[in-house]
């Protein structure tokens, strides 16, 4: 039975599987030759698509079963290459001999009220390059700030101009000309007033815009870094621009009407919205209750359910490169105005159905209904890839953002007698009245002010030069207990007061 098992378990070439303690195995000493057959073999062994491959491969690859291959040499079968790595790899993580970092001093970044009256936001603060060897010979150290305009949907798909727009907004040039720098920090202040018609930052399906902060220093070579490390030291920041709107002093009031019926809807609310916040609306139904063609009947409207939905409309445009732009265009002078595509998204931040929570009385005279509810955005969950929301935006470049709360409320048309309506008889006819009212979501001020609000007091009684002083010397009276000096209106020089201090300082000591 045994050489039956061995006869089944022999490879097709008809040589025998060989145990791994077999004498056959590479040896230590062999290392080159076993590695260049190795490479070889496992080069091969990729290819299986290629049929002219020796006859060698096929044996090797035919070795299963705990046969171990040979490509598995020891591990100083390529000592060339490991000294090659372990050469690249000290290099690599020995650190530059500049590094940056800096620090904002300003407060954070909020643009206070729209893009009409803003007066923008100050940005301040320090560049810091720290200097880790002795001396270091920096060439130049610049920084920038710019607007980076994303387009997730494309004039062109798979063309970078069509998909990144950047606007440049200011330059600094700390270090101009080639110097010497010791160890330690060296700081370089740095300002920016951005206007208040420029852009929040924003995130959205269509569009995002960044404001991105990038410095650069370049630095001779030194004798303690390698070449393959020589390069330019470059540091890279987002800064996050808010827009904050004012809420008004006095909710807004909204009157509707909703002909053929005399239903007629009043509407107060906050027009303005933070993200984290609970907006109240309240809502008031007249006309409910008209008479019928019978004696002591009414026909009454009576309301079922109400829906409010929180709506993102996201409209922008996807500018095009030159090159597509005079593609897409069928008259090639009409390129100069470059060629865009309108996008627009609309998608739900909030909703709710509400089937109770609303008082009525049909009795009255048209009859009536009072309904409050809060209207809010959905928290976004943790792990979530929805983006968040996207505060109320509209540029030049033709972006705009806007919000809307939707409300529906269907009413059922129902047949009762005067004074009786909770007894009355459903007819079947219905209505969905919908209401459109706008809304505007916007980010926390939080506890700053603009810019220009914290502008000092200025004193109009102070003169434009310093106060001049007499040459005359004032007279003051002496303190009881003190030396008097004989200063006379003649001046004295220096030799002659001299000696008359240490005459009085000598006395004194005698004195005492």
């Amino acid at each position: 039975m045994p050489h039956r098992v061995t006869a089944f378990l022999r490879p097709v070439s008809g040589i025998t599987a060989k145990a791994p303690n077999d004498s056959s195995r590479p040896r230590p000493g062999n290392s080159n030759t076993s590695a260049e057959s190795s490479d070889a073999e496992d080069h091969a062994a990729v290819k299986m698509h290629d049929f002219g491959l020796p006859f060698k491969t096929h044996k090797r690859l035919s070795k299963h079963f705990g046969s171990k291959p040979a490509a598995a040499a020891p591990k100083d079968s390529h000592p060339q290459q490991h000294t090659l790595f372990h050469h690249n790899h000290f290099h690599h993580s020995s650190p530059a001999p500049v590094a940056l970092d800096w620090s904002i001093e300003s407060p954070p970044i909020v643009f206070h009220g729209n893009a009409e009256s803003s007066s923008g936001a100050l940005v301040s603060g320090l560049m810091y390059l720290d200097v880790r060897e002795e001396t270091a010979e920096v060439d130049s150290f610049t920084a920038t700030l710019r607007i980076h305009t994303t387009q997730k949907k494309p004039f062109h798909a798979h063309c970078f101009p069509c998909q990144n727009q950047y606007q440049q907004l200011k330059t600094w040039t700390f270090v101009a000309a080639p110097a010497v720098l010791p160890r330690g920090r060296h700081q370089y202040p740095f300002s920016i007033l951005l206007p208040g018609d420029l852009p929040a930052s924003m995130d959205s399906p269509l569009m995002s815009i960044a404001y991105e902060f990038t410095a650069e220093a370049s630095y001779a070579r030194s004798p303690c870094v390698s070449t393959s490390s020589i390069g330019p030291v470059k540091f890279e920041r987002m800064l996050d621009v808010k827009r904050s709107i004012p809420a008004p002093e006095n909710p807004h009031h909204s009157v509707r009407v909703f002909p053929p019926t005399n239903i007629k809807t009043t509407a107060e609310y906050s027009s303005v919205m933070h993200p984290l916040s609970v907006n109240k609306m309240s809502l008031r139904l007249d006309g409910l209750t008209s008479p019928a063609d019978e004696n002591n009947a009414v026909d009454v409207w009576k309301l079922k359910k109400v829906t409010w939905r929180l709506e993102e409309t996201i409209k922008t445009k996807a500018p095009g490169c030159k090159p597509h732009a005079i593609a897409a265009t069928s008259v090639p002078e009409d390129a100069d105005n470059i060629k865009s595509l309108q996008r627009t998204e609309v998608r739900t931040l909030g909703e709710k159905h509400l089937l109770q929570g609303w008082k009525s009385d049909y009795n009255q005279q048209g009859g009536n209904v009072d309904l409050e509810f809060d209207f809010f955005l959905h928290k976004q969950k943790p792990n979530s890839r929805d983006l968040k929301f996207v505060c109320d935006t509209k540029t030049a470049s033709g972006t705009d953002v806007s919000h809307s709360l939707l409300i529906e409320l269907i009413v059922s048309k129902e047949h009762g007698h005067e004074g009786k309506t909770e007894w009355a008889t459903p007819t079947g006819t219905g209505r969905i009245l919908r209401m459109h009212f706008n809304v505007i979501v916007t980010d926390y001020p939080g506890l700053g002010v603009s810019w220009d609000n914290e502008t000092p007091p200025v004193y109009q009684d102070v003169p434009p030069s310093p106060p001049s002083y007499p040459d005359e010397c004032p007279e003051y009276p002496s303190m009881p207990g003190s030396p008097v000096l004989n200063v006379t209106s003649e001046l004295l020089d220096a030799d002659t007061l001299h000696t008359e201090l240490q005459y009085r300082s000598s006395t004194d000591s005698l004195a005492s």
